[in-house]
């Protein structure tokens, strides 16, 4: 196909028109490149074109024109639109953003800061807890210890109350002789069972190494009646006399002497 052949072949009132295919209108922009005539030709069928596009054009609506800028100005406005919220968005994404992470950050510090205040009061609670506790064991303790004291001396007295309300017991007080004058003691016999007690409270307290020791005199002879300590106070039996006439007490090495030491009586009663 030479020049004239392509040029009337209609390639190029198809290209005007849009009606060329994309090979076809490359190979056409190629040889309008090359070719003065082809080139020519063109524009010369898009003048004609042009003109008769011209000749039997129709007059347009009145309200054609401002119907078109109406929808020009509403896309224009969509279009404005759109961007605007779009950047809005990012920036409020921003501005949110911007205030959140510094928010967080303040508010993770008030949070640790009421956290350790938190854990502070807890640990001044459980300090005085604890204290409170140690009291109150301290305190039940002492209750404890104020209660078994309390329970042994009424056991005691209990034990006592006993021995004196028995009508068989005989009651032998003691005097402080001349030396020891303000000494005292009391002596329990029972009449059926021959056992002695002694409450002798009301003697000094022995010094270290020494221990009282009651002596029964029978025919006129002492005769040992026991060691006194206080726990024996009253309720322990010191030992079994059949006979005496009078009891003494005197101040002895600790365990007990064979024989008296005179001069470290301090009481003595005849029955």
């Amino acid at each position: 196909m030479n020049i004239e052949e392509y040029i009337s072949s209609g390639i190029l009132e198809s290209y005007i028109l849009g009606l060329a295919s994309p090979e076809e209108a490359g190979i056409l922009e190629c040889v309008m490149k090359n070719s003065a005539e082809v080139r020519s030709a063109f524009e010369e069928a898009q003048k004609t074109l042009e003109d008769l596009a011209t000749a039997q054009a129709v007059t347009p609506p009145n309200d054609l024109e401002t119907k078109i800028w109406a929808k020009i100005q509403q896309e224009q406005t969509t279009e404005n639109i759109k961007p605007l919220v779009a950047e809005k968005t990012d920036l409020e994404v921003g501005e949110i953003t911007q205030k959140i992470y510094p928010n967080k950050a303040v508010n993770w510090q008030k949070y640790a800061i009421a956290a350790s205040v938190l854990f502070l009061v807890s640990i001044i609670g459980n300090l005085f807890w604890i204290n409170d506790i140690s009291k109150s064991k301290t305190e039940i303790a002492q209750l404890q210890t104020e209660k078994k004291s309390q329970d042994m001396a009424l056991k005691n007295s209990q034990e006592k109350l006993a021995i004196l309300s028995n009508p068989n017991i005989l009651t032998v007080p003691l005097k402080g002789v001349e030396k020891y004058p303000d000494s005292k003691a009391i002596v329990y016999w029972d009449k059926d069972s021959k056992n002695v007690y002694l409450n002798a409270e009301d003697l000094p307290k022995a010094p270290e190494g020494m221990q009282y020791q009651l002596w029964a005199l029978v025919d006129g002879k002492p005769v040992s009646a026991g060691m006194y300590s206080s726990e024996k106070n009253t309720k322990a039996i010191l030992a079994n006399i059949p006979k005496a006439q009078a009891f003494a007490i005197t101040l002895e090495k600790q365990g007990g002497s064979a024989a008296p030491t005179m001069e470290n009586m301090f009481v003595i009663g005849n029955i």
